[in-house]
């Protein structure tokens, strides 16, 4: 084998920065940078930045326009899932063989019931962890949760059938999330279909699917599973991922209206702040590092879990680094993963930003911090 085939191999791994495994691809397409920017509407000198490590990939239309001109998944280019650093991530990754195991039984492994008390305690355990960001937890719990709720709903009659059927989605729909952050796609997508009572869609399957869609780079069908939503009694998150989705499109305007729309939708000082936050991922999707900036100093960031307090402060550090701050970037990026670890780590667009930062921190503090986060994720 050459080496120069060995060395495409070894940028291609999963773990790899976006910009490692476009450049293989490209090659492996034969196709030029030249006929890739005219491709995508990039210009020439971003698509050989990403190449050389001295650009990265921040906005999600971008990934998926870049994946689409070389008929890859955008999976091909994040490198998704990520191989597994640390016993917690290991644990985390084994979920997947489990869950998948759990698909293709037709039947719950035994016939006794489930208190529905317990089952509705253990589920809101679950959320919490998932709101935290806490992959391990999540993950230990889904198995058996899973387990647990079908039989909930193969044993439950009367009033108990609906209160096991709710449930059942809840927990299919948290365990369809993980897995999209971790990269199995399909396998989330098929849970979702599972999560189904019949031909019912419920509004948190229909959710989930809008985010799925969003990450798998196809804004459009977000946008029309979106309007599903709406008709099931959407409340403020979707107009929030649709404005994400218009802002991925290309169409601020419209992601401007559906933000408005999640506003007035916003109950509480919480969903107040997720709408903020919402408003600061689409003006990074459409490059607008000061709004960016603006938005985040205008969230109330105590009123946010850990999970979105880390995704935030990703965007955030994004922001600072485009306006060449870098240190104020890796402080954020330090910041993130102190909210959520594992969740950021699994983050494709704040592993990018992590290989980049490690070659531009100059405060000492700072870049030691970086240096270590990339070898936690996997990325030195």
């Amino acid at each position: 084998m050459s080496n120069l085939v060995m060395r495409e191999l070894d940028e291609t791994a999963a773990g790899s920065p976006v910009g490692a495994r476009l450049a293989a691809w490209r090659r492996r397409r034969g196709v030029t940078r030249e006929d890739l920017a005219s491709r995508t509407g990039l210009e020439v000198e971003y698509v050989a930045g990403l190449e050389t490590g001295r650009e990265w990939v921040d906005r999600r239309g971008r990934l998926a326009v870049l994946a689409t001109a070389l008929r890859l998944d955008v999976a091909d280019l994040t490198g998704q899932p990520y191989p597994p650093r640390g016993q917690e991530h290991a644990a985390v990754r084994a979920v997947a063989f489990h869950l998948r195991r759990r698909l293709v039984r037709r039947q719950p492994d035994a016939a006794s019931g489930v208190v529905l008390e317990e089952l509705a305690e253990r589920t809101r355990a679950a959320a919490r962890a998932d709101a935290a960001g806490d992959e391990y937890h999540l993950a230990l719990a889904l198995p058996e949760l899973i387990e647990a709720a079908d039989r909930a709903t193969a044993v439950a009659a009367g009033p108990g059938w609906e209160e096991a059927v709710r449930l059942r989605v809840d927990v299919h729909v948290l365990a369809a999330g993980l897995l999209r952050r971790l990269g199995y796609k399909d396998l989330a997508w098929m849970l979702l279909h599972r999560a189904r009572p019949g031909t019912r869609e419920p509004l948190p399957v229909l959710v989930e699917e809008v985010r799925l869609l969003i990450d798998l780079g196809l804004p459009e069908y977000a946008l029309a599973r979106a309007d599903r939503a709406e008709g099931a009694g959407a409340d403020w998150e979707v107009p929030a991922l649709a404005a994400v989705a218009q802002a991925m499109a290309g169409r601020r305007p419209q992601a401007e209206q559906l933000l408005a729309a999640a506003a007035e939708r916003a109950a509480d000082a919480r969903e107040s702040a997720l709408v903020i936050a919402a408003r600061a991922a689409v003006a990074a999707e459409v490059g607008d590092a000061a709004g960016v900036a603006d938005h985040v100093r205008a969230v109330d960031h105590a009123a946010l879990d850990g999970a979105h307090r880390s995704r935030l402060l990703v965007v955030a550090a994004a922001a600072e680094a485009r306006q060449d701050r870098a240190d104020v970037a890796a402080a954020r990026l330090v910041e993130a993963d102190a909210a959520a670890p594992l969740r950021l780590r699994l983050d494709p667009f704040a592993r990018d930003l992590v290989a980049v930062l490690t070659d531009r921190t100059t405060d000492t503090v700072q870049a030691a911090a970086v240096r270590d986060l990339a070898e936690r994720a996997g990325l030195r």
